[in-house]
Order: C-alpha cells, then structure tokens, then sequence
C-alpha cells in the first residue's frame, strides 16, 4: 500500500512537469484527496463501531495524527511527532494506565484512526487553503461516530485552526478554548502567512469559533500579541504573574451556556528543563506537574484536544520529551473519555 501511494505521488509529479492540463492534475489531487478521507473514514467507523458495541462510553477519546510542520517559523521538525508520541505512550517502560485511573488499553478509553497523509497531499499539490478543509474534514469524521472525540497530534500549531473550526461546526457553536503555551499565537499573519503556526488562533477567533479564550504559560508575546489579545477579549496569564494566578488556574471551570471546552496543548508551554524537544525553547515556564494539576482539576466537557510543537529532531535527553508528550496525551485521553 506505502509503495502504490508512492507511485501516485510521483505520477502527480510527472504530470505537473510536462505541463499537463490544469483539469487532469486537479481530477488526480481530488482522487488522492478522496482517497485520504476515505482511509479516515472507514478507520473511524471501525472503531466508532468498536466501542458501541462494547457499551457504556459516553465520550471516548480517539487519536487523529496531523503530521504537518510547513507553517512553522523556525523549524519543521514538529511534522515527524506523531509517530513519535505514540511509540512512547506504548514503549513499555510505564504502564497503561493514567493518573485519574483509566485503562488506555481499553478501547472504550481510546482508540486510534490513524495520520492524515499530509506530505502525500501536498507532494499531489493540494494547496494550504484545501489541505486545511481536509483536516477539518477529517475531524468530523471522528465526529460522525459517537461517542468518539478527537484528540490530535501535531504536527505544528497552525493544526488547532482546522481542527477547532471542525469541532465548532459540528456542535453547531462556539466553544471555550483552554491554550497551554509560551506564545499567543495571535499574530494576524506571521511573516505574511495567514496559515502560521504563530497565526492560529487569530484565525479561530476571526471566525467565531471560541467564546472563550484563555491563554496561560505566556512568556514571550510583543505588542502585536498584546493587541490582538485585547481586539479579541483574549484572557492571557503571563508567567511573570503565575504564582498570582495560580489558584485560579488549578481550580478552572469552563464551558457553561457553550457547546464544550477544547484544549490545545503547545508542549513549549513547559520550561525547558521539562521538555526540551521543542522548536522554541522559551526558558522561565510551566513546570510539568503544573500542567497536569491545570488538567487534572479543569472542570468541563472536554470535546476535543490536540498537543503540538514537540520537535523529535531536538529531543536529544534519551527521549524525553517523548515521554513528556505521551503522557500529557494519556491525561488528555482521561479527562476526555467518560
């Protein structure tokens, strides 16, 4: 199957360079387009299946890997994560269950559906604008089977744009948006690209997605961050207030009159002394501990979730934050699957 995806992608190639008519290259992106959202689909409908039939889930968590790191403004290394978070969370060096006590061998706890193939999509010459459509689409064929919620691995963090849009409009509502991250990501168009990792959330508040936007472990924000956050009534907690803020972070409540509460976990939102492999390494923040006690105490209906910006190239500790990144997904699976 790997070799025949190869052989598409470089049939795409070779019509592009013998200047093959716009028609033809645009019906073979759309079969290989077609061809993506069809392995997500039937992959969830297996597993939606799955858990149905085993009964009792409310909500259940299931992983969707965005292997994408051309927006970052840096480095690219956060493209290779998925691979590498999930290797970690089953290396057997720990067991299989989280913290809050749930079993994620359980398949009603979690199950998988797999990456969108993004490099394949844009070797095809899918463009920013389509392939952050098919992202979203393919969220909400997580969606479609109840009672899976998508928790997604980046990749870097222009991903939580397509899939907090996806998550909105299939609950048909804004929801509550809970950001862990050094930076605000806010900028209208970092370095002119309405699609940077650094651009996200300007473009999920644009669009109405999130009525609540709260963004906590900043550390590095200049006066285009500050603005944007006031433009969109953003609630930004700075690390240089955060012993202030602290009991009003660990005792969260969010989520009432909206459609649900989405996290979006930037791994650099921890000092780097905790999580080194990162593109960003922004010393003075979060340290693990207290993002898990954000997590563990957060009261919400917690829809969705995705964990960005590891970087495996510059995880050079024996893995570490690896591990770091794997356990911060094992939590989020709890505090999801109900």
């Amino acid at each position: 199957m790997k070799s025949a995806g190869r052989m598409g992608i470089h049939y795409m190639q070779k019509l592009h360079a013998s200047n093959v008519p716009k028609e033809l290259v645009e019906k073979g992106q759309n079969r290989v387009i077609e061809a993506s959202l069809t392995l997500i689909r039937e992959r969830a409908k297996l597993k939606g299946e799955l858990v149905r039939a085993l009964g009792g889930a409310v909500a259940s968590t299931s992983l969707l890997g965005v292997p994408l790191g051309h927006n970052s403004s840096f480095l690219q290394g956060p493209a290779f994560a998925p691979p590498r978070i999930r290797e970690a969370m089953w290396c057997g060096s720990t067991n299989s269950t989280t913290e809050e006590g749930k079993e994620l061998d359980d398949p009603r706890i979690l199950t998988d559906v797999g990456d969108v193939p993004v490099q394949e999509l844009r070797d095809a010459g899918v463009d920013d604008d389509r392939l952050m459509s098919i992202i979203s689409e393919s969220v909400k064929l997580v969606m479609d089977e109840n009672p899976l919620r998508p928790l997604v691995l980046g990749g870097d963090h222009s991903i939580s744009y397509p899939v907090v849009r996806a998550v909105s409009e299939k609950l048909g509502g804004p929801i509550d948006i809970l950001h862990l991250d050094a930076h605000p990501d806010i900028y209208h168009a970092f370095e002119g690209n309405k699609y940077s990792h650094a651009s996200s959330f300007a473009r999920i508040m644009e669009g109405g997605y999130a009525r609540r936007l709260l963004q906590v472990g900043i550390r590095s924000i200049n006066k285009e961050g500050r603005e944007q956050g006031k433009r969109f009534g953003v609630e930004q907690y700075e690390m240089r207030t955060y012993s202030q803020d602290r009991q009003f972070l660990e005792n969260l409540k969010l989520g009432e009159g909206v459609k649900g509460v989405y996290i979006s976990v930037d791994v650099d939102c921890m000092d780097p002394a905790f999580a080194p492999g990162v593109s960003h390494i922004e010393p003075g923040g979060l340290s693990f501990r207290d993002v898990l006690n954000i997590l563990h105490n957060l009261q919400a209906d917690v829809v969705g979730a995705d964990v960005v910006e590891f970087n495996p190239q510059r995880d050079t500790v024996d893995g570490m934050t690896a591990m770091v990144a794997a356990k911060l997904v094992r939590e989020l699976t709890a505090k999801i699957s109900k």
